[in-house]
């Protein structure tokens, strides 16, 4: 969604586009949110500079060591504002979903 100079991304599930599949694991999945997010953004004229605020759902925060890492390959610093926190459960049961914010 876009309104005012801002596009606001919904939470991207570590889902294959073509199938609906989910990844198999939290290394997959995290990549596969990562790819799905910037191909949103990429899709609105943006990129991962343009990023101006993250969330990170993640299913146990004993991932949030590989899941920062793999993040850190897709955003490098300097990083916007961004929050990771341990979710009961998550759609699909995912292990881990991406949301953000941005502006060119």
């Amino acid at each position: 969604v876009s309104k005012n100079g801002l596009l606001f991304v919904s939470g991207q599930l570590g889902l294959d586009p073509a199938t609906g599949a989910l990844a198999a694991g939290i290394e997959a999945q995290t990549r596969r949110a990562l790819q799905n997010l910037v191909a949103i953004l990429a899709a609105a004229g943006l990129a991962p500079r343009h990023v101006l605020k993250a969330t990170v759902y993640v299913a146990n925060m004993d991932d949030f060591a590989l899941v920062n890492q793999l993040y850190a390959e897709v955003f490098a610093p300097p990083v916007h504002a961004r929050e990771v926190v341990q979710a009961a459960r998550l759609p699909k049961n995912a292990l881990v979903e991406i949301s953000a914010i941005a502006a060119e």
